[in-house]
């Protein structure tokens, strides 16, 4: 049991790590810095924009799933690479949103937690992004995340 133990402490440190350099790359040495204004409005509208844009997206997230399910033994004709692909992004997909949802709360009340539940959301999807070899996704979409969510942590206590 303290093997166990050991693992999640080792990864919690990682994690620690890993967030030390992120904020040392994206904020300290960051050659452009976010506008004070800038990150008020995004820490002030982010979690209704956030919140929109789930209960927009919704109902296509649903057909998305629904639909998965009646596609999903038919991916793998498109060979094994495209099966594998197609659940994993189901998987993740379901996960970051979760993950966001648990979130918003959080964000409104701008708590460092919610903060750290978005950062998170951010690494699966660009995990999600490298796993399915889907570059573009990874560095746009992963880096963009990661500088604003950096950009506006000191928002969050």
């Amino acid at each position: 049991m303290a093997k166990s133990d050991t693992k999640g402490t080792d990864f919690k440190s990682m994690m620690g790590k890993l967030e030390n350099t992120l904020e040392t790359y994206l904020v300290d040495k960051a050659p452009f810095q976010l506008p004070a204004g800038a990150k008020e409005v995004i820490v002030k509208y982010g979690p209704w924009i956030t919140l929109i844009l789930l209960i927009l997206a919704l109902p296509a997230i649903l057909f998305t799933f629904g639909l998965g399910t009646l596609v999903a033994p038919f991916a793998f004709l498109g060979g094994m690479k495209a099966g594998v692909n197609f659940g994993i992004g189901m998987i993740f997909s379901a996960v970051v949103l979760v993950i966001e949802a648990i979130a918003i709360p959080g964000l409104f009340k701008r708590a460092v937690s919610s903060w750290r539940l978005m950062y998170y959301a951010a690494l699966l999807g660009g995990v999600e992004s490298l796993i399915s070899f889907n570059l573009r996704g990874l560095i746009i979409g992963t880096g963009i995340s990661l500088y604003i969510l950096f950009q506006i942590k000191s928002y969050y206590k």
